[in-house]
């Protein structure tokens, strides 16, 4: 396997899954579940010994960012938060800066645990909103409405350094000056972060088996959706919060550091159900996967080891998935670092005949997809990587 030291320059995260749900929403294809009870206590150890075990293996690592995901993380108790990030505080120092996520749901009553994960050490939320419409928020199986979420949003604001949320657009019935309205209304509520999402009908999903029953009706053509992601570009630029990666803005400083671990190619630590991960030990990049069933992690844990998968990846796997992640940034990628790697060239020819076209830009040593090639990234990332 080939030795690659370069992730340092991607930065080092931990994800952690939390796979619960209190409703599956008919558009998500996460892994996530409902059940009538968790044990807290328990799920809290299983977390901390994964963790523990990981931290074993990269003993000394600076850690740069934690993020809870899910499921619904804000569903866990701050207990069980406390547990997690005590955990990865014994093998790892932190970051003075480190960013510290969890997802969550902008209802009342998980708002009222945010108090109790800021003392646990969280300083940065998601909140799940989604939509700012009521009738889509329904559609979308969303069990808050929009005052309950904007009153999430303003507690969350008051608890923590930074919040983002997320939106979905291209809904059903949604008009491109509709999605223009309701943007520059979020805009107003001056989140640093906005993850801005499309919709897209995934297989295994209930909107998925409503679309081929035929019941799934007013979603935009592929113009119409062209047309929205154009506009989201430019009302964000407009209003301070650009696009660093193809559905995510923010402002100058305010970019989700944990995001930008996958993406620059850094190494990150995922424990959880279903949770994947990518760890250099010994100069080897190794690509982790977990159990996906909630019951299945648990056990596989409690037992000593929740990994299902644990492979060196190959030096083209390697390229491909750092070409593929980091075309996703408006910063591109270092053409050095693509070389360092070793394991094909970057195909100069297709490259120069892209750039062409309008759908690369190439600085110096970085190489990056222009707006429309951001359109494009899957042709993208085939095209520049020789055979």
């Amino acid at each position: 396997m080939a030795e690659i030291p370069t992730w340092r320059a991607g930065g080092f995260g931990l994800y952690v899954h939390w796979p619960f749900c209190e409703a599956k929403c008919p558009y998500c294809d996460f892994n996530s579940h409902v059940v009538s009870f968790v044990d807290q206590d328990r799920w809290a150890a299983a977390l901390a010994s994964e963790i523990r075990r990981y931290g074993a293996l990269t003993e000394g690592r600076v850690l740069n960012s934690i993020y809870f995901g899910g499921g619904t993380p804000s569903l866990m108790t701050p207990e069980t938060v406390d547990t997690v990030l005590r955990a990865a505080r014994e093998h790892w120092a932190w970051a003075n800066d480190i960013e510290i996520t969890l997802e969550a749901n902008p209802r009342s009553v998980e708002a009222g645990r945010f108090e109790g994960f800021a003392r646990a050490g969280v300083n940065r939320v998601s909140l799940g909103v989604q939509a700012l419409r009521p009738d889509d928020l329904r559609r979308l199986g969303r069990l808050h409405d929009v005052d309950e979420a904007m009153t999430a949003f303003d507690i969350a604001k008051q608890t923590f350094g930074r919040v983002s949320f997320d939106l979905i657009y291209a809904r059903q019935g949604q008009s491109l000056q509709d999605w223009e309205v309701e943007l520059r209304e979020a805009l107003d509520h001056a989140a640093d972060h906005l993850s801005l999402y499309q919709l897209t009908i995934e297989q295994g999903t209930a909107f998925w088996d409503r679309a081929r029953a035929g019941k799934l009706r007013g979603l935009p053509d592929e113009d119409l959706s062209a047309d929205m992601y154009i506009a989201t570009q430019e009302i964000c630029e407009a209003a301070g919060v650009p696009a660093y990666e193809v559905s995510n803005h923010a402002a100058p400083g305010a970019e989700s550091r944990h995001n930008l671990v996958y993406w620059r190619g850094g190494d990150y630590v995922g424990v959880g159900p279903g949770a994947h991960g990518r760890v250099t030990l010994d100069g080897v990049r190794h690509a982790s996967e977990t159990p996906l069933a909630p019951g299945a992690w648990l056990q596989a844990a409690e037992g000593g080891s929740a990994d299902s998968v644990f492979n060196p990846l190959s030096p083209s796997d390697i390229l491909t998935e750092y070409v593929m992640m980091s075309l996703r940034l408006t910063e591109g990628l270092s053409v050095s670092r693509a070389a360092a790697m070793r394991a094909n060239t970057l195909d100069e020819t297709q490259i120069t005949d892209l750039i062409g076209h309008g759908l690369l830009w190439r600085d110096g040593d970085r190489l990056g997809a222009t707006r429309d090639g951001r359109m494009v990234l899957n042709s993208l990332t085939g095209a520049v990587l020789t055979d």
